[in-house]
């Protein structure tokens, strides 16, 4: 399966689509906001994905302890706490929009409710993400498909069934075009905790393109699943982590996020076809194999013999595999030390 964001092809033959999350690592700045997703720009990314909602559409301002974060990078806060700092305000959305286009990098949003996709068709985006903590919510699943939009659904957290449930609903509700990423929901995720070879099943299972939303430490995580099949990457990017932010910890700097691009897209390229041909880069090389030489001088109507004939490097000679029916026979002519041999110098 493949479908275009924008005109870029995402699938098992193109390049991986790689994806800058921009989540709360703006920390209330519209100008940092903008610099990120031109420092996106500027490092690779295929698009700059943002999160629409307020605290207000996610959660309630309520202190008692099913509100309150236990352990991790934001213990203690209340959820209405977190999202509040962390939120990408809905009056900055036109000017991110903007920007991308200009820029000519795709910009499109994870809503949290029914007011923000309202708010992103009116902006027009060219794509949704469902957030993994999301995927169990099968109306916005389905508001979100009505839009006719391409989805990638981050699978973090959700079992099988869970997942087979947000695809049912996502299809049944129209959509054709669909990335399923998996995910380990846990900020930073252990690499240990990883299952990357969950990717191929999971394109399998549902006849969507695979993909890795990526919150462990570096890149050799996302580049791993690249090589196991992952044809979309999301990872989060900020300028500086000793800026601080709600994802800042977990967060790529611009010149890492570049990196990680170059590298996706070379471990793309060398997953190629199945082959045993020699390639054009090898050519040449073969002269670097063994192959049967004279390591003595042998005179006329001698015989060959492991003392006067080795296989050695280089490879000009009869392949090594013909060592046996070589030796023992008489040399048609002499031969000087250091010639290759050949059927035509032997009786």
């Amino acid at each position: 399966m493949t479908f275009a964001i924008n005109g870029r092809r995402i699938g098992p033959e193109a390049p991986p689509y790689v994806i800058a999350e921009l989540s709360g690592n703006h920390n209330g700045s519209l100008d940092r906001a903008i610099a990120l997703l031109d420092a996106a720009h500027e490092a690779g990314a295929d698009a700059v994905k943002l999160q629409t909602y307020t605290a207000d559409t996610l959660t309630i301002d309520h202190d008692g302890p099913d509100f309150t974060v236990r352990g991790g990078l934001w213990d203690g806060s209340t959820l209405y706490q977190l999202y509040r700092q962390a939120h990408t305000p809905w009056e900055w959305h036109e000017a991110l929009f903007a920007r991308g286009r200009e820029l000519g990098i795709t910009v499109f949003s994870t809503p949290f409710d029914a007011t923000a996709i309202d708010l992103l068709e009116r902006l027009g985006a060219p794509a949704y993400k469902i957030a993994s903590f999301e995927a169990v919510d099968l109306p916005l699943i389905r508001r979100v498909a009505c839009c006719g939009k391409p989805m990638i659904v981050s699978t973090g957290i959700s079992d099988l069934a869970e997942i087979a449930a947000a695809v049912e609903a996502a299809r049944s509700a129209g959509a054709t075009d669909l990335a399923l990423l998996h995910c380990v929901s846990a900020y930073p995720a252990p690499p240990e905790d990883m299952n990357l070879r969950t990717i191929a099943h999971l394109g399998a299972t549902f006849g969507a393109v695979p993909g890795l939303s990526d919150h462990t430490l570096g890149t050799a995580v996302t580049v791993a699943a690249v090589a196991l099949g992952a044809c979309v990457i999301e990872k989060h990017v900020t300028l500086r982590r000793a800026d601080g932010g709600p994802d800042s910890a977990f967060s790529l700097e611009p010149e890492e996020f570049a990196a990680l691009v170059r590298d996706v897209r070379t471990a793309h390229a060398a997953l190629g076809r199945v082959s045993y041909e020699r390639e054009p880069s090898e050519r040449g090389m073969a002269t670097f194999r063994r192959s049967l030489y004279a390591i003595a001088d042998i005179a006329a109507g001698e015989i060959l013999t492991e003392a006067n004939v080795r296989s050695i490097r280089p490879g000009f000679g009869l392949a090594p595999k013909h060592f046996d029916a070589v030796v023992g026979r008489r040399a048609r002519r002499s031969i000087a030390r250091g010639t290759a041999l050949a059927w035509s110098l032997i009786e």
